[in-house]
C-alpha cells in the first residue's frame, strides 16, 4: 500500500475523531508545556540551589510522573472508542500490519503536534512563569533567563518515551484482538457486576480508619506521624466503595420499587449498574483528584496569606542573639556589639531580655522527667527542656523569690497546667512552688510541634550539674554533647528608628556577632522576612501550577467519560423512545443520570477535605501557621470556586453528551 494512502488515513481518522482526539492533543500540549517550564525554573541558575531550587526540582519530578500515568490513562480512552472503526478497516481487507503502519503515523502526528506546541506555549510562557514565581517569592533580583539545552533534551526524551509508549500498548491491543472482538469495541463487558460485600465492607472500614484517624489526631507530631497513612487509605477505600459500594448501593436503589420503578430512575439506575464496572475508575479519580486540587490549592494560599503570623510564631522576638557555653567575657561583647552597631545607625534598644539557661530534651513518664541530649519526634511524651536560674527569673519578672534547693517554678507551653504539687528530674523530687500562666521566654502554643516544659531552678549551680549529667549519660558525638549540654546566654530585643536603619544595624550586628565572638547563632525576624515569603510563595506557586495540572486532568476525564456515556446511552435511547418513552422523559432520566454520576466524585471530594481539615491543620501548625480561621476561609472559598468550576464544566460536557445522544 503507498506511504500516502496511510498519511491521509491518518490524517483522516484524527479528523473524524475530532471529539476525542482535540481534547487529548490540547492536554498533552498543556502537559509538555507545564513540564518545560517547570523543568527551566528548576534549572535556573538565578534560583540558586537553596530550598526554592529543591521545591522546583521536586514538582517538575512529579509532574513527570503524573504526564506519563494521565497521557496513558487517557489514551486508553482513545482506542477504546476507535477499536470498532479499527475492526471495520480489517473486515474491509486492511491486515494488522498496515492497521499499525496507519497507528504509527497517528501516533506521529499527534506527538509531533503536540511536543512541537508545548514546546513555543512553554517558550512563550516560561518568562511570564518566572515574573509571576519571582515576585511571589519577593526577589527584587534582574530578570536573566535564558532556555537551557538540558530542559530541551530532558522535556523532548520524556514525552517521546510515553508516546512511545502508548503507541505500543495501542499496538498490543490491535494485535491481541480479533475482529470480531474490535468491532464489538466499548461495548464489551456490559454484563450485570456482582455485589462484591466483602470489598464494600473492605472501602467502608477503609474510609472509617482514614477518618478517625485525621479526626482523633491530637498533636502535630502524631499528625505527621499519620497523615501518610490517613491518606492512603482514604485513597484506596475510595476505590473500594466506587467500584464495589456502588454497585451495592444501585442495587439496593433497585429493589426499593417505589423509586426505581420511575421513568427517570429506571434507566439511570440501570444503566449506571450495567456499566459501573468501567464507570468507577474514573469517578474515583475524579474524586481523588478534586480532593487534590483543593488540599494543595488551600493550604499554599493559607501559607502565602498566613506568611506575617507565621513569621511571628517562628520569631516571637525581633532579634535573638545566643552563645553556648556563656561567660562574661561573651556576654560583654556582645552587650557592646549591640548597643555599638545601635547608636551607629541611630536606633533604639528596646524591650530587652537577657536569659541564662540550659537545655535538653527529656522524656515525660508521669511527673517524672528522664533527661536525654537529643528529641524522638516520633514520640509523644518527648519535650524540650529548658533550665532557668532564679536570678534571671526575679530580673525578668521583677519579683524576689527565693527559692530553695528543693523548689522549682515550672511553666509549659501546653493550653492546660499540669497541676502537678511535685516534679521528678531523674528520680530526684523538686516541690513546685508556682506554676506560671505565661513567660517572657514564649506563648502557650497547643500546637507546637514538640511541647516545652521551663522549670526555674534556685541557682545556675543545680542547672550546671543537671547539663554535666546530659553530657555525662549521652551517647552523642562528644564534640556535639559538649557544646550542647553548657549554660547558653541569650538576649533578645527589638530595634526602634526608621526601617532601612534597623534592617543595617541588624545585618551589621548579625556580621559582628557571628565574627567577633565564638559559637553564636543570630536570629532576626526582619532579616528572615525574605527567606520566609521565598520559601511559600514558592509553595503556593507550586500549589496552584500542580493544582491547575491536576484540575486539567480532572476535567478531560470527566469530558471523556461524557462523551463515552453518550455514545453508549444514544441506542439505548432511542430503543426507549421506539417502546413509548417520551423525549421529556427520555430527558429527565439522562439529568437524573448525569446529575448523580457527575456531582458523586465533588459531593464525595468535599466531604474528604472537610474530613482533612483537622489533621492538615496540625500539619500546618508545624510549619507555624496557626491562623485556624485563615485557613478555614481559605478552604471554603477553594470549595466554593471550585465547585463553580466544576458546574461550568458539567454544563459543558453535558451539552456534549445531550447531541450525542440525540
Amino acid at each position: 500500500m503507498n506511504r500516502r494512502i496511510y498519511a491521509r488515513l491518518a490524517v483522516t481518522n484524527i479528523k473524524n475523531n475530532r471529539k476525542t482526539y482535540i481534547p487529548y492533543i490540547f492536554t498533552a500540549v498543556l502537559t509538555v508545556m507545564m513540564y518545560f517550564i517547570m523543568h527551566g525554573l528548576a534549572r535556573n541558575d538565578s534560583v540558586g540551589e537553596g530550598k526554592i531550587s529543591q521545591i522546583l526540582m521536586m514538582a517538575s519530578i512529579v509532574i513527570m510522573i503524573f504526564a506519563v500515568i494521565f497521557l496513558f490513562y487517557t489514551n486508553s480512552f482513545l482506542i477504546k472508542r476507535r477499536k470498532k472503526e479499527i475492526g471495520v478497516y480489517n473486515i474491509l481487507g486492511m491486515g494488522k500490519g498496515h492497521i499499525a503502519k496507519m497507528l504509527i503515523l497517528e501516533t506521529m502526528i499527534v506527538a509531533g503536534t503536540s511536543i512541537g506546541l508545548g514546546f513555543l506555549f512553554g517558550i512563550l510562557f516560561s518568562k511570564l512563569m518566572w515574573l509571576l514565581l519571582t515576585k511571589l517569592l519577593n526577589y527584587d533580583v534582574r530578570m536573566e533567563y535564558m532556555i537551557r539545552q538540558e530542559t530541551v533534551a530532558g522535556t523532548l526524551l520524556l514525552f517521546c518515551i510515553i508516546f512511545a509508549m502508548t503507541l505500543i500498548y495501542n499496538l498490543m491491543q490491535i494485535k491481541l484482538s480479533n475482529p470480531a472482538e474490535l468491532l464489538r469495541g466499548s461495548s464489551q463487558g456490559e454484563r450485570e457486576p456482582k455485589t462484591k460485600l466483602l470489598l464494600t465492607a473492605a472501602g467502608v472500614l477503609l474510609v472509617g480508619c482514614g477518618y478517625g484517624t485525621a479526626l482523633t489526631v491530637e498533636s502535630p507530631l502524631a499528625a505527621l506521624r499519620l497523615f501518610f497513612a490517613a491518606v492512603v487509605m482514604v485513597i484506596l477505600g475510595t476505590y473500594a466503595l466506587f467500584t464495589a459500594g456502588s454497585i451495592a448501593v444501585l442495587k439496593l436503589l433497585r429493589k426499593n420499587k417505589k423509586f426505581y420503578y420511575q421513568s427517570k430512575h429506571f434507566t439511570a439506575v440501570s444503566g449506571m449498574l450495567y456499566r459501573m464496572k468501567q464507570n468507577a475508575a474514573g469517578l474515583a479519580n475524579i474524586c481523588i483528584l478534586s480532593t487534590m486540587v483543593l488540599v494543595l490549592v488551600s493550604t499554599s494560599v493559607s501559607m502565602y496569606l498566613g506568611s506575617e503570623d507565621m513569621l511571628y510564631v517562628r520569631y516571637p522576638k525581633e532579634v535573638s542573639v545566643e552563645t553556648f557555653d556563656a561567660d562574661e567575657d561573651k556576654e560583654r561583647k556582645l552587650e557592646n556589639i549591640i548597643s555599638e552597631t545601635a547608636e551607629a545607625h541611630r536606633v533604639k534598644v528596646t524591650d530587652k531580655t537577657i536569659t541564662h539557661y540550659g537545655a535538653g530534651t527529656a522524656i515525660k513518664e508521669g511527673e517524672n522527667i528522664r533527661l536525654t541530649s537529643t528529641g524522638n519526634y516520633s514520640d509523644d511524651s518527648a519535650c524540650e527542656f529548658y533550665m532557668i536560674a532564679q536570678e534571671d527569673y526575679n530580673q525578668m519578672t521583677g519579683e524576689n523569690i527565693n527559692l530553695k534547693e528543693n523548689e522549682v517554678i515550672l511553666y509549659t507551653t501546653k493550653e492546660k497546667k499540669y497541676g502537678w504539687d511535685t516534679l521528678k528530674v531523674e528520680g530526684n523530687t523538686y516541690y513546685i512552688v508556682k506554676e506560671l500562666e505565661d513567660m517572657w521566654t514564649e506563648s502557650k502554643a497547643e500546637d507546637r510541634l514538640m511541647e516545652a516544659v521551663y522549670v526555674v531552678f534556685s541557682g545556675k549551680a543545680q542547672i550546671e550539674d543537671w547539663l554535666q549529667y546530659i553530657y555525662d549519660n549521652t551517647d552523642m558525638n562528644r564534640e556535639w554533647a559538649h557544646q550542647m549540654c553548657r549554660m547558653r546566654y541569650q538576649v533578645s530585643f527589638a530595634l526602634k528608628g526608621e526601617r532601612e536603619d534597623c534592617i543595617a544595624a541588624e545585618e551589621e550586628m548579625k556580621a559582628r556577632s557571628e565574627s567577633e565572638v565564638e559559637e553564636v547563632r543570630y536570629e532576626s525576624r526582619e532579616l528572615e522576612r525574605r527567606v520566609f515569603y521565598g520559601l511559600y510563595g514558592g509553595l503556593l506557586f507550586i500549589g496552584c501550577y500542580l493544582g491547575m495540572l491536576f484540575l486539567m486532568a480532572t476535567v478531560l476525564i470527566i469530558y471523556y467519560k461524557q462523551i463515552s456515556e453518550g455514545y453508549d446511552d444514544r441506542e439505548r435511547y432511542q430503543i426507549m423512545q421506539k417502546v413509548g418513552m417520551s423525549k421529556k422523559e427520555v430527558k429527565k432520566s439522562i439529568r437524573s443520570q448525569v446529575l448523580l454520576v457527575f456531582f458523586l466524585p465533588l459531593a464525595v471530594a468535599v466531604i474528604h477535605v472537610a474530613v482533612a481539615f483537622t489533621v492538615v491543620k496540625k500539619l500546618l501548625a508545624i510549619l507555624y501557621l496557626t491562623n485556624e480561621p485563615l485557613f478555614f476561609i481559605c478552604t471554603v472559598a477553594t470549595v466554593a470556586v471550585f465547585a463553580v468550576f466544576y458546574a461550568i464544566v458539567y454544563g459543558i460536557t453535558a451539552r456534549e453528551y445531550y447531541r450525542i445522544v440525540k
